[in-house]
């Protein structure tokens, strides 16, 4: 039989009445190692980046948002080999 908790929630003293637990219910389930609680998502980078704002051709934004999902990131990248390059002229 199901109590009810001061804050409206039941108390399962039964465990044939308890909801069943499915892969939803898992993965919303807030994670903790201890008192701790495990956040998810991708994990900060040791490298920290800078946030700016930068004004580029439009084509240029069109043509990296049309390679999918995180093209800023791809931007970075291709930055990056540029910086790389002018470098290694030096």
């Amino acid at each position: 039989m199901n109590e009810k908790r001061k804050d409206g929630g039941a108390i399962w003293q039964d465990p044939d009445e308890a909801p069943e637990l499915t892969d939803e219910f898992f993965a919303r389930a807030t994670l903790h190692d201890g008192a701790k609680i495990i956040r998810r998502g991708r994990p900060v980078g040791a490298a920290r980046k800078a946030q700016v704002t930068l004004r580029l051709d439009a084509d240029v934004i069109e043509f990296f948002r049309g390679t999918g999902r995180r093209y800023q990131s791809r931007i970075n990248a291709a930055l990056r080999d540029y910086v790389d390059a002018q470098k290694k002229a030096v």
